[in-house]
């Protein structure tokens, strides 16, 4: 997606050579065109699969992920990040690190929403570690329900989540690969 590579240049803020800053496109403000227009594009790439529920992690992958639920005509689930007082007390629940807030943090999935019966399709805005897919991949497992495939907005090819996950025989398809963030500059991969 070009125009998204676009506004990545335009709008994200070289924090350090492994962490880009995209508060005004993803993170904090939301581009809804663009936004919708991922979703499309992501709709396009598994609409043959037979998603049943789209699935993402609170909160950052939450837009993207409605707009591809909303194209695929499907239910959007995300994993909470904090226990409610209504959780129900058997909750899937996975206990996983986040590389950009520097904690360690539990998501939780209701058995109401995710289950054998499903096959799902989980979208975030990106992927570094892997640590969070990795988790939420586990939880999808032990519901019983089928992963269908990945769909992550930026890919740091840098980091080793992208491929850790392919490496498990899961289908990941990016929208924006980034090969470096070295000299303060963004460099994509073609």
């Amino acid at each position: 997606m070009e125009l998204l590579k676009q506004k990545i240049v335009e709008q994200g803020v070289i924090v350090s050579d492994q962490v880009l800053k995209l508060d005004g496109l993803l993170n904090h403000q939301v581009d809804p065109q663009l936004t919708m227009q991922m979703g499309k594009e992501f709709a396009k790439r598994f609409g043959d699969q037979g998603v049943t529920r789209v699935i993402t992690v609170e909160s950052s992958g939450i837009a993207v992920a409605f707009a591809t639920a909303y194209e695929l005509g499907v239910p959007l689930v995300f994993a909470r990040r904090k226990k409610t007082l209504l959780a129900e007390p058997d909750m899937l629940c996975e206990r996983v690190p986040s590389f950009t807030k520097g904690i360690v943090t539990d998501i939780l999935v209701s058995r109401d929403f995710l289950g054998e019966n499903d096959r799902v399709l989980f979208i975030d805005d990106i992927i570094a570690n892997g640590d969070a897919a990795r988790g939420l991949i586990r939880i999808i497992a032990r519901s019983g329900a089928e992963l269908v495939g990945a769909g992550i907005v930026i890919e740091k090819c840098f980091q080793p989540g992208a491929q850790a996950i392919r490496e498990q025989g899961i289908r990941l398809e990016t929208l924006a690969r980034i090969a470096s963030l070295e000299g303060g500059r963004i460099t994509f991969v073609d």
